[in-house]
């Protein structure tokens, strides 16, 4: 009895410091502002096909100078997941979540189709955050290459 309220207690514990750690590595992300939700998907299915809504993985971007830092929610990692530098991003597409994306998506998202390099990728966001992004992608310094659709 008493090793079975010990292992419970230990499981508690550890779930616990678990989400702690959890919330303190979302605020330290958080920390230097410039963040905003989006989820992203990598190597998207063509766009003639119905859009699905596999792939999509929900995390937090974070401007840092000439790039965006992309993290995942559900994850302890420290660094960025993907890291979208400015003068690689090439928009081809604004639109709205269809068919299995809207409940893949969060309600009031906007998809972007676009391509970073030679890979193309999707990012989802808010109006908001959209907004925001593109005007950073036009802010870029002058002679940089900035295809905004």
């Amino acid at each position: 009895m008493v090793l079975a309220l010990l292992v419970g207690g230990v499981v508690v514990a550890l779930v616990v410091v678990g989400l702690f750690v959890f919330g303190l590595r979302r605020r330290l992300i958080q920390r230097s502002g410039g963040t905003f939700d989006c989820s992203l998907r990598w190597d998207p299915p063509p766009s003639e096909s119905e859009p699905s809504g596999k792939g999509w993985v929900y995390g937090v971007a974070r401007y840092n100078g000439d790039r965006v830092e992309w993290f995942r929610v559900f994850s302890y990692a420290p660094r960025p997941r993907r890291i979208l530098e400015r003068a690689s991003i090439e928009v081809l597409e604004r639109r709205t979540p269809k068919g299995e994306e809207e409940l893949a998506l969060l309600s009031d998202a906007v998809v972007l189709a676009c391509r970073h390099g030679g890979a193309r990728l999707e990012l989802a966001m808010s109006d908001d955050a959209l907004t925001g992004f593109l005007a950073w992608l036009e802010a870029a310094p002058p002679g940089q290459r900035v295809n905004v659709a």
